[in-house]
């Protein structure tokens, strides 16, 4: 069982997924790539390796049984709407564009 199927079920914690990714390292016995030892689609995994810090909504996306593209827009939504400014909206809107998001 992959680190988010762990996460979800309450063994370990998100933050313990660097514990994983250090196991998957050290291991001379894992043959599968880093995401599938995770748990995470490639898409999944690909975004997170550059934003650590959308791991709660990786997690959310499987806990809706959403896709993660749907959960990444409902937040940026949000977001936007919570942006103080409109530069932040749009800083915002730009990274999701980067990451292939928008």
């Amino acid at each position: 069982m992959g680190f988010v199927e762990q996460c979800l079920s309450g063994d370990v914690l998100e933050d313990e997924i660097d514990d994983f990714v250090e196991q998957w390292h050290a291991s001379e016995n894992i043959s599968e790539d880093l995401h599938v030892f995770l748990g995470m689609t490639w898409d999944e995994y690909s975004v997170w390796a550059t934003k650590p810090s959308i791991l709660p909504f990786i997690l959310s996306a499987r806990k809706k049984n959403t896709s993660f593209d749907t959960e990444l827009n409902q937040e940026r939504l949000a977001l936007a709407a919570r942006a103080e400014t409109v530069a932040e909206a749009r800083r915002l809107e730009a990274w999701l564009k980067l990451i292939g998001k928008v």
